[in-house]
């Protein structure tokens, strides 16, 4: 006697194997970034000015010997708080490692899974007078990170908005990136303005 299984039942199977391999990658990259950016032992030392409104802390692994920058930059429109809306890129080496935008308020669901899984945000952004979107990924819900392109038009840009999804809809943080320390940032992250 011979079996037969609707076509219904041989299709689930398949989607379950895509769903665990999109879960994982997500999971795997949310570790990879929790585990890079983990506090070391060696603590930031105080944020001093990076030109403009931007600030910039430093510290060194007392194991490896890394040095590590960590450039912030607080959002125009938000109260004078520690959870206002903020861009930091990290740089260990001379290289960026991760550039955040966090945002002062919860982030709404991601968009879809990126190229390998990972969830992500459609975000659209104006970097002065030229506005683009990109899809930027979505790190368990706190916060997006983004992509290196954007990231070189933010520090060559005057006015950089960055309109996101909440919960209650789209919502905008709007930034001032001018009077950034160019030769400091292309030291601490190797990283050249780019116009939009």
């Amino acid at each position: 006697m011979t079996l037969i299984l609707p076509k219904s039942v041989l299709i689930a199977p398949r989607r379950l194997v895509y769903f665990t391999s999109c879960f994982g990658a997500a999971l795997l990259v949310m570790i990879c970034t929790t585990a890079a950016f983990a506090q070391s032992d060696q603590p930031l030392s105080q944020a001093v000015s990076a030109g403009g409104k931007w600030t910039v802390s430093h510290s060194e692994d007392r194991m490896t010997g890394a040095k590590t920058d960590r450039f912030e930059l607080p959002a125009d429109n938000a109260q004078d708080s520690d959870d206002r809306a903020r861009i930091i890129l990290y740089c260990t080496d001379g290289k960026l490692k991760l550039a955040d935008f966090r945002p002062d308020i919860r982030l709404g669901r991601p968009d879809w899974p990126g190229f390998w899984g990972q969830p992500q945000m459609r975000v659209r952004v104006r970097a002065d007078n030229a506005h683009d979107d990109h899809s930027w990924n979505w790190v368990n819900g706190h916060f997006l990170a983004m992509d290196k392109g954007t990231t070189r038009e933010l520090i060559g840009a005057q006015l950089l908005r960055i309109e996101f999804k909440t919960p209650r809809g789209p919502s905008i943080a709007e930034f001032s990136p001018a009077g950034l320390d160019l030769n400091l940032v292309e030291h601490s992250c190797g990283l050249k303005p780019k116009k939009p």
